[in-house]
């Protein structure tokens, strides 16, 4: 069954979306995202909903082109993003870390595309059956809150498994991952890690020098031993976190070591005793550029995969 084009589907010159990351992905960056050809999504996160709501209202006058929300099902203002989403006229919704099935009627008769982030064939197929228009099949090399399978074995089985068009995530920093995707099946593809450094995103310098500065074995993963894995860029904040859990230390000391990691990296910039979140893939990415620049180089031999499948 051939899948819907996916540039059609969202109405953009590129299929490209770019990652919801939380404390990042403000109405800055998805409004460049949007403008250069892709769909930008604005990161929902655990903030408040009325900063989402203002971060929303911003981005639409930055960009008159598609963007996006992303809602962390499990947050505790998720029902309030789900409403503020379709009040606000969010064309596309991207969700993780939770089941959108309660809001799934709300968000069709409002016309937005929903597209949840999935770590498996089983969530793939669930979120097929619930109406969900594409599908972000994300491989455990991305950055932040991670799965088990990497994007190589995770793409493949999900584009066979479902009919909606499926976008590959985890691991894309060039032109050669973007035709790796391709390859595999996807219709498209989802960035975070190489945007950190886009001059568009609004992070602390000291942030985006730490993806600038890290190699190839620079990113670990902590955290699960919690149930809730999340790759990073090591630091004295990651070698804490591992020697606890070395010795079985409990999810609550866990937990309140974390806590405000990320802004404290994202926003404060210290990038030794706060999260920075980044893929594995950091190793690749090595300097500044406008979204534009990136989102043009990522797209350099696009046409000559596109006809080579078509």
């Amino acid at each position: 069954m051939m899948k819907e084009d996916i540039c059609k589907l969202l109405n953009i010159k590129y299929p490209i979306l770019q990652g919801a990351m939380a404390w990042i992905s403000d109405s800055s960056l998805a409004a460049a995202v949007s403008n250069a050809g892709g769909i930008g999504i604005i990161a929902g996160g655990n903030a408040p909903a009325e900063y989402i709501r203002e971060e929303i209202k911003k981005c639409k006058k930055l960009t008159d082109k598609p963007f996006g929300l992303n809602i962390m099902l499990l947050s505790e203002d998720a029902p309030k993003l789900a409403k503020i989403a379709v009040e606000e006229g969010v064309e596309v919704i991207t969700t993780g870390a939770g089941n959108p099935g309660k809001y799934m009627d709300m968000w069709k008769e409002a016309g937005i595309k929903v597209i949840p982030v999935v770590p498996s064939v089983a969530l793939a197929k669930r979120m097929e059956r619930l109406g969900a228009d594409a599908i972000i099949a994300e491989g455990c090399e991305s950055g932040g809150h991670i799965g088990k399978l990497t994007t190589m074995a995770l793409v493949p089985q999900i584009v066979d498994a479902v009919n909606i068009p499926v976008l590959a995530a985890g691991g894309i920093a060039d032109k050669r991952g973007v035709a790796a995707a391709f390859m595999l099946g996807a219709n498209g593809i989802q960035v975070g890690t190489r945007f950190l450094v886009s001059h568009e995103c609004t992070i602390h310098e000291n942030y985006k020098e730490a993806v600038i500065k890290a190699n190839d074995i620079d990113t670990v993963v902590t955290g699960r031993s919690t149930g809730h894995p999340v790759q990073v860029i090591k630091n004295k904040l990651a070698r804490q976190f591992m020697n606890l859990e070395s010795n079985n230390a409990p999810v609550e000391e866990l937990e309140k070591l974390g806590r405000g990691a990320l802004p404290k990296a994202a926003r404060d910039g210290d990038v030794e005793l706060g999260s920075v979140m980044a893929g594995q893939i950091s190793g690749l990415v090595n300097k500044r550029e406008s979204v534009k620049e990136i989102i043009e180089d990522l797209f350099q031999e696009y046409d000559k995969v596109k006809n080579y499948f078509n």
